[in-house]
């Protein structure tokens, strides 16, 4: 006997009870998106190879290690798309959307990167993202962190999640600070694990990030970044600062928060939370200037985030969707026994759905018999079962039956069960 076939390792399926959590968030985030003047932007989940090493950098994790990369028929280099802001950039400068314009973007949906799958980190994993171009202000940093900051607020979560800010400086500022740090760290270098090694020699900021005791124990007294930042750099930090305290957002600043893209310079910034180990980071962002004129357009000021759904969805909890589920509940269960009642039932579901715009309305069309459905009517959440039998056939009418909270069963003629329903579901 051959073996069932399953999912690919770290891609997963978001079964039927996990669903109504997914679309109420996806809601939210909709709302929160048209709340602040924000337009969706859907981009494919393939692009050219070139695309990501271009502008994620080529000596970063995600190109040298995590990318889904394939020829396809043609011989051309194809990539599962590992994060979205490159492909937004690409499809704004194809289109012509950036010259001499700013613009407000989103998009949701998948990403891919071959990471050893974990809790909290997936090889298909979902992603928010948040991308605008043309604002060069740190009133536009704050207004993203706003945004953040409401969507924890409209979940619950304001007090699970603490955000940590820090600036990159400019790309100059950064490149010396670079050489001060590597001068450092080489000079440690038999006290750096394996992986902090490696990155010495191709991406030295990333260093900074090291979860390893040792390691943090030496940066202790490395150089620091703030102390390298460009004059223009440090004010916008400073307002932003500014800003943040006047909307009353609380803050952390981190001067080892690097982002792990090559393309982010001045402010970046995360949302973190201890609820869920080592995966900590549900929000992350923070400011791209370079990246459009690097992929070949114009120098534009960009700036943007991404959350991570699946990492907060876990945070939310399971209970996140009933509500969600509850809504999404047939009004009406339409149990039939018999072929002539079975037939009639097809014909009535869609005579009341015309009848009655939003009636959420499931006919039973699976067989059984009249204790098996009506199981299945309780099971489906339903308000109210419409029984048809071969005796409600020949009389005109249908039972209407209560399933939740009192009521008697009655007969109601099948031509005016539609303003029947209408009464009882919606007032």
């Amino acid at each position: 006997m051959s073996k069932h076939i399953q999912s690919i390792r770290g891609m997963h399926d978001a079964l039927p009870h996990e669903t109504p959590g997914w679309q109420r968030l996806e809601a939210i985030l909709r709302e929160l998106m048209a709340a602040y003047g924000y337009r969706e932007i859907r981009t494919p989940v393939v692009e050219q190879t070139a695309l990501f090493k271009r502008s994620i950098g080529e000596v970063t994790d995600i190109v040298e290690k995590e990318m889904y990369t394939f020829e396809d028929r043609n011989g051309e280099s194809l990539t599962l798309r590992p994060e979205g802001t490159a492909s937004c950039v690409r499809a704004c400068l194809e289109h012509g959307l950036l010259h001499n314009q700013q613009q407000r973007l989103w998009y949701m949906g998948p990403m891919f990167r071959h990471e050893r799958p974990q809790k909290g980190r997936y090889r298909q994993f979902h992603q928010l993202g948040v991308e605008t171009f043309g604002m060069a202000t740190p009133e536009l940093d704050a207004e993203l962190i706003l945004m953040a900051a409401r969507l924890w607020r409209e979940l619950g979560l304001a007090d699970e999640v603490k955000l940590e800010i820090n600036t990159l400086g400019s790309n100059e500022a950064r490149a010396k600070y670079r050489e001060h740090l590597v001068a450092y760290l080489r000079q440690h270098h038999d006290r750096l694990d394996e992986d902090s090694r490696r990155r010495l020699e191709t991406n030295p900021l990333r260093v900074l990030d090291s979860k390893n005791p040792e390691v943090r124990a030496v940066l202790q007294d490395a150089p620091r970044l703030d102390e390298h930042l460009d004059e223009e750099s440090r004010a916008d930090f400073l307002r932003l600062c500014d800003l943040l305290h006047a909307a009353g957002i609380r803050y952390e600043v981190n001067p080892n928060l690097v982002r792990g893209l090559d393309y982010y310079n001045k402010t970046v910034f995360e949302w973190v939370t201890t609820r869920l180990g080592a995966q900590g980071t549900i929000c992350a962002g923070g400011r791209f200037d370079g990246l459009v004129s690097q992929l070949g357009g114009s120098p534009t000021p960009a700036a943007g985030f991404a959350i991570g759904l699946e990492r907060l969805l876990a945070l939310l909890g399971e209970g996140f969707g009933e509500a969600q589920a509850q809504a999404a509940a047939p009004h009406v269960y339409l149990v039939s026994l018999g072929a002539d009642a079975e037939r009639e039932a097809l014909v009535l579901a869609e005579r009341l759905r015309d009848q009655l715009p939003g009636l959420r309305l499931q006919n039973n069309a699976g067989g059984g018999g009249f204790k098996a459905q009506f199981k299945r009517a309780d099971k489906s959440g339903a308000a109210f079962a419409v029984v048809l039998g071969e005796d409600e056939v020949r009389q005109g009418v249908a039972q209407l039956k209560p399933l939740r909270g009192e009521g008697e069963q009655e007969a109601i003629a099948l031509d005016a069960l539609a303003e029947i329903l209408r009464a009882r579901l919606f007032g």
